[in-house]
């Protein structure tokens, strides 16, 4: 890829993961299990205890490629390696997180992907809160998604083509 694309993907990569982290900080910094589980329901407390513990990773993934990211860009020369290095991580820890949660919250269902619906299905019928961030998210991370396409298996065979260790 030339230099010119790979500095503009990171560029707007840093910028939609600068405005998750900021979604997602903001959501736990006001919210609690016990504020989202106000009817103390034993199945319930579980979805929340989940679905807090994947945003707190998710948030934790995207700040460490936000970082990584700026540094690509901060430096003197940009390196390109380096770069697609980082964007094919942002693809596979942070795109992979949100839409793969390890505590399977919800689940993206492809079926609506492409009818204007929301593609997120929630396993137990969330808090207003939870279900307008989860939403918004996935509008965030399907642009990423989309953006970065190219790294989630072309990169790694590109490389592999050219003898590289990946």
């Amino acid at each position: 890829m030339a230099v010119f694309n790979v500095k503009n993907i990171c560029d707007s990569t840093r910028t939609k993961l600068k405005e998750t982290t900021a979604k997602m900080e903001l959501f736990l910094n006001q919210h609690s299990l016990s504020q989202l589980n106000v009817e103390n329901d034993p199945a319930m407390d579980e979805f929340y205890r989940g679905y807090l513990q994947d945003t707190r990773h998710l948030l934790v993934f995207c700040e460490v490629a936000y970082e990584k990211l700026g540094v690509s860009l901060r430096r003197p020369t940009f390196n390109v390696d380096f770069s697609e290095k980082v964007l094919y991580e942002v693809y596979h820890t942070c795109v992979n997180a949100f839409f793969y949660p390890k505590n399977e919250c919800y689940s993206e269902d492809g079926r609506y992907a492409y009818t204007g619906q929301d593609a997120i299905r929630f396993r137990k019928k969330p808090s207003r809160e939870v279900r307008d961030l989860t939403i918004e998210l996935s509008k965030i991370f399907e642009e990423l998604r989309e953006d970065l396409a190219y790294y989630e298996t072309d990169y790694i065979t590109q490389r592999r083509m050219q003898g590289e260790k990946v």
